[in-house]
């Protein structure tokens, strides 16, 4: 049975590890293995941490199988980093994760981004309630796609 939960601090250590096996994919997507969440630190995932909101997935077991990150701010609340252990995708976690988060901060609006060669995590946002509503050229080759859902305009 899937639970999830906020996490405790003592989770980060795990979460980062889940974080980097889980955005290989997204790494290969642009044949870049320096691409920031493979860079990113301990440390920073604490500040994370005491900045907003970070939710663990656990299998039966015990074992951190997905998280998601959250922070308020401008009266939109940012997820950020949804990831899912690859041997258990496309299996509604990751769908489960937002819908998680978005209980967390109940009727706002949240945003999101992803890369716009990720069309699978695109079209998890969009079958979950998001639109597209900017692109944004950060190199050569990275697009982002900003997505946004709104409940107070539904």
């Amino acid at each position: 049975m899937l639970l999830i939960e906020r996490a405790q601090k003592g989770d980060l250590a795990e979460i980062l590890a889940l974080q980097y096996l889980a955005y290989q994919s997204e790494a290969r997507l642009f044949d870049d293995p320096d691409i920031p969440p493979l860079k990113q630190t301990l440390e920073e995932v604490e500040a994370e941490y005491e900045r907003g909101v970070i939710l663990k997935a656990t299998d039966d077991g015990g074992a951190i199988i997905g998280s998601v990150r959250a922070h308020r701010g401008n009266g939109t609340v940012y997820i950020g980093k949804l990831m899912v252990h690859p041997d258990r995708q496309r299996k509604g976690i990751g769908s489960a994760l937002l819908e998680a988060m978005e209980r967390e901060f109940p009727g706002q609006r949240y945003e999101l981004f992803t890369s716009t060669r990720s069309v699978g995590n695109i079209r998890l946002y969009q079958r979950t309630g998001y639109r597209a509503f900017r692109e944004e050229q950060i190199s050569g080759d990275l697009c982002f796609v900003y997505m946004e859902k709104n409940p107070k305009s539904e």
